[in-house]
């Protein structure tokens, strides 16, 4: 933990640089899925782009720097086809000489014998680089299920450990055209959508599957009042706010309270909408009944 805490980053001007730590959480995620194989630079790029044009600063950075510069804190080691040892930073050296990433195997060892620290690890990367309401959707892109790692510290595990689907945001977000279902908010920055979610209509935590079937592309606020029983569905998909809800204000009125009665946006054409079963036990089991009339 102390050599995880002591990443050395690149600053300037108090910029965030969360290279190394997203480097890191996508090889904690591979080596949850595979154990400690190497990650060929060709697979990862695209992943590393996506990741720090999503969560890294605002300027346009390369995957090629934390993969590079991650070998000097004793953490990540990286061969080409000539030996071990990284080629550099340059994308074009990187592809050129099939550069591979992996743990160090010291790291690999400890995270092998001691399961509990791949939690703590990831635990605190993300807490001392990124909000917390940023923290679910950067595990599910880098395939790393903290849910069951920190369940597993205090619950025995019973058979095997159910994963989540990391490509279950973007799925949902494309069926939706980018788009709240609930008030239509579309907004992206630099070519990424921002503000909006895929949530799930069934929780994950009550069997809720990583499927079209039981998503919902939503913006932040719907999103977090849906999960609060605020805003419900009915099996027609029809939008629903509870009576218990007050809102006086124009904002509450435009934001929430105008929604009951109207339709939800439904996917494209051809694509499987919300599963009437995830509808009926969001109904039950979320939603604050009774609905307003309108």
């Amino acid at each position: 933990m102390e050599r995880i805490a002591g990443i050395r980053r690149w600053t300037r001007g108090g910029e965030r640089a969360p290279h190394k730590p997203l480097l890191l959480l996508y090889a904690l995620g591979a080596f949850q899925r595979h154990g400690n194989r190497p990650i060929p630079f060709s697979v990862a790029e695209a992943e590393l782009k996506r990741l720090l044009k999503e969560y890294g600063p605002a300027r346009d950075t390369s995957p090629g720097y934390p993969f590079h510069h991650l070998t000097s804190d004793g953490l990540w080691l990286v061969d080409t086809t000539t030996g071990p040892g990284s080629p550099g930073p340059e994308l074009g050296r990187l592809r050129e000489s099939q550069a591979v990433g992996r743990l160090h195997p010291d790291l690999a060892r400890d995270l092998s014998e001691e399961p509990q620290l791949l939690a703590r690890v990831a635990r605190y990367l993300l807490d001392a680089n990124f909000a917390p309401s940023l923290h679910a959707e950067i595990c599910l892109l880098v395939g790393l299920d903290l849910e069951t790692l920190e369940t597993a510290a205090t619950t025995a595990s019973s058979g095997a450990a159910v994963r989540r689907d990391p490509a279950f945001r973007e799925r949902v977000l494309m069926a939706y055209e980018y788009c709240c279902a609930f008030c239509a908010y579309d907004g992206w920055l630099d070519g990424a959508a921002v503000g909006l979610d895929a949530a799930h209509v069934r929780w994950w935590a009550f069997d809720g599957p990583d499927i079209l079937g039981n998503g919902l592309c939503l913006c932040s606020i719907h999103h977090k009042l849906f999960d609060k029983g605020v805003l419900g569905l009915t099996t027609d998909r029809t939008i629903t706010v509870s009576a218990r809800f007050v809102g006086r204000t124009a904002a509450a009125r435009d934001m929430v309270l105008s929604l009951a009665g109207r339709p939800a946006r439904e996917p494209q054409s051809g694509l499987e909408g919300i599963e009437a079963a995830h509808i009926d036990w969001h109904g039950r089991q979320v939603f604050r009944l009774p609905a307003r009339n309108g």
